[in-house]
C-alpha cells in the first residue's frame, strides 16, 4: 500500500490565525468543490476522494491552522469560531462565490458557522459524520481538554502512543499501519505535540450551540453521510440532524466508522459524486 508521500499542499494563504497550506486539483474551469477536514486529522484524509472528484471538479483542499502542514504555534487561535472565519476568507481568496462544500467531523461545524454566521455562500453542502449537535465530546476528549497542561508534559513516546490510539479508534475496519503513521506524524513534532492539546482545549460545545438553532434556515441542497459503525458520534445524530435541515438527504455507509474516508472511500466517493452532479 502506498503511503501517498506525494500528497503535498504547495500553496500558502496568510490567514489571520496562521499560514494555511492548500492546493487545488482538477481543471481550473471545472465546478469548484472545497473539502474541509476535521480533528485530529488533515486534508490527507481527503486524498482519495479529492483525486476522484478532480476528474469533473476543481477540488480545493487545505489544512486548518494548527493542523497538518499549516502553521502551528503557541498562543494560536484554533477555535471553531476562528476556523470558520478562515474558511470564509479562503473562499474570497480563491475567488469562489458559491462552491460546493464537503466537510467532515469538526469541518461540519466550521462550514455551518461560515455559512450561517459569516455569509459564506455554498451551491450545496455535504456533511460527513459532522460535529453539529449537542452534546458532543467523549469522556476522553473532555479529559484531554480539561487537563491539556498536564498531558502536554508527557514524554514524546507516551504522547505518540496516546495520539496513535486515539486516531486509530476513528476507524471501524482498522487503519493500515503506514496510513496510521501518516495521520499521527504531524502531532509528533516539536510544534505538533502542544498543538494537539491546544486544539482540544480551545473547543467546546458553545461553538455548535450558537448555530444549532438555525439549521432550519439552510436553503440549499444538503447531503449527510454517516458511517453506520461510528463510535465517536452515534448514527442517531445523523437522523436527528437530517430532521433539522429542510430537505436533507441522509445516507448511511455500512461497515464504516467515523473516518469514513478510510473505511469506505469508494462508497463515500460514489455518494459525493452523485450529490455533486448538478444535472442529476
Amino acid at each position: 500500500m502506498t503511503t501517498d508521500r506525494d500528497w503535498t499542499l504547495d500553496q500558502t494563504f496568510a490567514g489571520p490565525t496562521g499560514a494555511v497550506r492548500w492546493t487545488a486539483l482538477g481543471p481550473a474551469d471545472a465546478p469548484p468543490v472545497v473539502l474541509v477536514h476535521g480533528t485530529p486529522f488533515s486534508s490527507y484524509v481527503w486524498r482519495g476522494v479529492a483525486r476522484a472528484l478532480s476528474r469533473e471538479h476543481r477540488v480545493y483542499v487545505w489544512d486548518l491552522p494548527g493542523y497538518g502542514a499549516s502553521e502551528m504555534r503557541s498562543g494560536q487561535d484554533v477555535t471553531l469560531a476562528a476556523q470558520a472565519r478562515v474558511l470564509a476568507e479562503l473562499l474570497a481568496h480563491w475567488g469562489l462565490d458559491e462552491p460546493a462544500v464537503v466537510a467532515h467531523d469538526f469541518g461540519g461545524a466550521v462550514s455551518l458557522r461560515a455559512h450561517l454566521l459569516h455569509g459564506a455562500r455554498y451551491e450545496r453542502l455535504a456533511l460527513v459524520d459532522p460535529v453539529a449537535l449537542a452534546p458532543w465530546g467523549s469522556p476522553a476528549y473532555r479529559l484531554l481538554g480539561a487537563n491539556a497542561d498536564v498531558f502536554n508534559q508527557l514524554p514524546p513516546a507516551l504522547h505518540e502512543a496516546l495520539v496513535r490510539a486515539y486516531v486509530a479508534s476513528a476507524s471501524h475496519r482498522g487503519l493500515h499501519p503506514a496510513m496510521l503513521d501518516r495521520l499521527v506524524e504531524p502531532w509528533c513534532t516539536e510544534e505538533g505535540r502542544p498543538a494537539f492539546y491546544r486544539q482540544i482545549e480551545q473547543n467546546d460545545q458553545r461553538f455548535t450551540d450558537e448555530v444549532q438553532g438555525r439549521y432550519g434556515e439552510l436553503a440549499l441542497p444538503v447531503l449527510i453521510c454517516w458511517g453506520a459503525d461510528d463510535t465517536w458520534i452515534p448514527v442517531e445524530r445523523g437522523h436527528e440532524l437530517a430532521g433539522l435541515i429542510p430537505g436533507a438527504e441522509l445516507r448511511l455507509i455500512e461497515g464504516a466508522g467515523h473516518l469514513v474516508q478510510e473505511d469506505a472511500p469508494a462508497e463515500l466517493g460514489g455518494e459525493l459524486s452523485r450529490f455533486l452532479r448538478t444535472d442529476r
